[in-house]
C-alpha cells in the first residue's frame, strides 16, 4: 500500500509540475520529508545521505561559468562566426544551428539555455526566408540533445552516476555518440519527410539570399546589405537572446575582445582538464569561472545569479525522492513486474516508450533521475548492455522535447515570428506526436538489439 501511495505521489508531482510553474524538485523534497517523518520513522540525516553532491557541484560550476561566457559575449560571437561560415546559403544555415546547438550543450550548457540562446535567431531566420519553423525547431532542439550527453555535460554525468551507483559501468564516449547519432538520424528524417510533403519552405525559395534583414545579416558575405547582431541577457535556464534591429551597413558587430579570448581559452582548459586528465568538471568550471569573475568585478553582484538554482532544486529533489522509492522497494517491484512481461528486449522497448511519453509532458532531467533506475533489475537479470539500454532510455527521454509542453518547445513557440506564429503550436504538437511514436522505437532498435555498444 505504501509503495502504491508513493507512486501516486510521484505521478501527482509530475502532473502538478506540468500544469503549474512549480519546481518538481521542491515537491520531491517535501514529499520525501513527509514519508521519512510520518511513515518510515527515519532520521532526516539518513535520507540526506543520498544528497547528490557531485551532480550539484557540476550544475553550479557549469552554469556559473557559462552564464559569465554568455554575458561577456563569447557565446554570441561563437554563434556569429559559425553563421558567417555558410556565406548566406539558406539550406545550410539550419544545419549550422544544429551543430552550434550540439557544441554548446557538449561543452556543458543546459539544453534550455542553448535553445533560448539560438531560438530567436533561428526563428527570425525562418520568418525572413520562409524556412519551416518545425524543421528549424527540430534542428535546434535535437542539436541540443545530440550534444547533451557528452562526457562533460550534466545529463551525461547524471546517467553515469546513476549507473555507477548501482554497480554498472557506462562508456561516456559511447553514450555521447549514441545520443548524437540518433538525434542526427531523426533530424535528417524530419528534413526528408518535410521536403517530400513540400513543407520544408513556406515561401518560394529565392535563387540567391540577400540578407537585407533578419538574424543572418551579421554572418553574411561582404556583398550583403544588412547586418544584425545578437545580445545575450538573463541567467541560468532563463537565458534569453534578443535579436537587434537590422542595420543599414554591412558591418559585423561581434568583437573579439580580451574577455572573449580569455573565455575561449578557459573553455579549452576545461575540455582538456575534464577529458584529458579526468578532473571533475564542477571544480574546473568553478575555477575558470572565478578567473572570469575577477575580470568582471563591476558586475560581480549578478554573476552568481547565472547559476541554475532551479535545476539544482529539480535534480536534488528528484534524486532524494527516488532514493526513498528505492528504500521502500518500489523500484525493485516495478522492475520485477516489467521483467515478468517477457523477454528483456521487450521490457527495454516498453521502458523506452514509458520514459518517452512521460517526458513529452514533464521535465526530461527529472525523468532521467526518476525512471532510468527502473532499468537496473532488467540489467541485473539479463545480458543486455548497460550502456546500450541506458543510452536508449536517455535518448528517449530527451528527443521528445520538441513537444510544446516542454521547456525547449515553449521557447521555440515564444520566438516564432511572422505568419507561422499562428500555427506553430499545432504544427509542433503534430510533429511531437510522430516523434513520441517513432523515436523511442528507433533508439531501442539501433542501440539495444544490435549489441553495438
Amino acid at each position: 500500500m505504501i509503495q502504491i501511495l508513493m507512486l501516486v505521489v510521484l505521478v501527482v508531482m509530475f502532473i502538478a509540475a506540468t500544469k503549474w510553474p512549480i519546481n518538481i524538485g521542491v515537491m520531491g523534497l517535501v514529499a520525501a520529508f513527509a514519508f521519512v517523518a510520518f511513515v518510515f520513522g527515519m532520521d532526516d540525516k539518513e535520507i540526506l545521505e543520498e544528497f547528490p553532491a557531485s551532480i550539484v557541484l557540476t550544475i553550479v560550476g557549469v552554469t556559473f561559468f557559462f552564464s559569465i561566457a554568455q554575458k561577456n559575449g563569447t557565446i554570441r560571437i561563437l554563434v556569429d562566426l559559425a553563421i558567417r561560415a555558410v556565406h548566406g546559403r539558406i539550406n545550410v544555415v539550419p544545419w549550422i544551428f544544429f551543430v552550434i546547438s550540439s557544441l554548446l550543450t557538449a561543452l556543458g550548457t543546459f539544453s534550455p539555455a542553448a535553445v533560448a540562446l539560438l531560438a530567436p535567431a533561428a526563428m527570425g531566420f525562418c520568418a525572413t526566408t520562409g524556412y519551416s519553423g518545425v524543421v528549424m525547431a527540430a534542428m535546434v532542439i535535437n542539436g541540443a540533445h545530440a550534444g547533451g550527453f557528452s562526457p562533460i555535460s550534466v545529463s551525461g554525468n547524471i546517467v553515469r552516476d546513476i549507473a555507477e551507483s548501482n554497480g554498472f559501468h557506462i562508456d561516456g564516449g559511447a553514450l555521447f555518440v549514441a545520443a548524437y547519432v540518433v538525434n542526427l538520424i531523426v533530424t535528417i528524417l524530419t528534413v526528408v519527410v518535410m521536403k517530400a510533403l513540400n513543407r520544408l519552405r513556406t515561401t518560394p525559395e529565392p535563387e540567391d539570399f540577400i540578407a537585407g534583414s533578419g538574424p543572418l545579416a551579421s554572418g553574411s558575405m561582404p556583398r550583403d546589405t544588412g547586418s544584425t547582431g545578437t545580445s545575450v541577457s538573463g541567467s541560468g535556464q532563463g537565458t534569453a537572446v534578443a535579436v537587434a534591429a537590422p542595420a543599414p551597413a554591412p558591418t559585423v558587430r561581434s568583437q573579439m575582445t580580451g574577455h572573449v579570448w580569455l573565455t575561449i581559452s578557459l573553455i579549452c582548459v576545461m575540455v582538456i582538464g575534464a577529458v584529458g586528465f579526468e578532473l571533475p568538471i564542477g571544480f574546473l568550471a568553478l575555477a575558470c569561472g572565478l578567473v572570469l569573475a575577477f575580470t568582471s568585478l563591476k558586475n560581480s553582484e549578478s554573476l552568481v545569479s547565472g547559476i541554475s538554482w532551479s535545476t539544482v532544486l529539480l535534480v536534488t529533489g528528484m534524486i532524494i525522492y527516488v532514493s526513498l522509492l528505492t528504500h521502500a522497494g518500489v523500484i525493485d517491484s516495478l522492475s520485477t513486474m516489467a521483467v515478468a512481461m517477457g523477454a528483456p528486449l521487450l521490457v527495454a522497448v516498453v521502458l523506452c516508450y514509458v520514459i518517452g511519453i512521460s517526458s513529452a509532458f514533464a521535465s526530461s532531467t527529472a525523468l532521467l533521475t526518476a525512471l532510468i533506475p527502473l532499468s537496473i533489475p532488467l540489467l541485473e537479470q539479463s545480458d543486455l548492455s548497460a550502456t546500450a539500454v541506458m543510452a536508449a532510455l536517455a535518448v528517449s527521454a530527451t528527443i521528445v522535447d520538441v513537444s510544446p509542453f516542454s521547456t525547449d518547445g515553449a521557447l521555440i513557440i515564444a520566438n516564432t515570428q511572422g505568419k507561422e506564429a499562428k500555427t506553430i503550436w499545432r504544427d509542433l504538437m503534430i510533429y511531437a506526436g510522430f516523434v513520441v511514436l517513432s523515436a523511442p522505437l528507433l533508439s531501442w532498435a539501433l542501440l539495444v538489439p544490435t549489441g553495438i555498444m
